[in-house]
């Protein structure tokens, strides 16, 4: 089964926020960076339930781990239905937290 992938204007925020922050450091680091968040978003199409629970109280919120070199991205979504998943945020794994 297919789901649809939808973004929050936070998510897609945080999106630019990363891309922004590498491409001042590193033109092809951030396109590269930018094709692993959409491989790894493309893949919670078909695999939502694979990724770990974010929280117990509420089994459809869900983050996802994106490798990126030796470090990575950390994806939060929500299982909104049997056909949407809703991307909340991302963040860079060495941020503390989703802003």
């Amino acid at each position: 089964m297919n789901y649809q992938i939808r973004y929050t204007k936070r998510a897609k925020e945080d999106i630019v926020r990363l891309y922004s922050f590498l491409v001042e450091q590193d033109i092809v680091a951030a396109r590269k960076g930018l094709e692993a968040i959409k491989k790894g978003i493309e893949f919670l199409q078909e695999f939502p339930f694979t990724c770990r629970k974010a929280a117990e109280e509420n089994p459809l919120l869900r983050e996802m781990i994106i490798s990126f070199g030796t470090k990575g991205y950390v994806v939060l979504f929500e299982i909104e239905s049997q056909q949407t998943v809703t991307i909340l945020a991302v963040r860079h794994q060495r941020e503390e937290d989703y802003h």
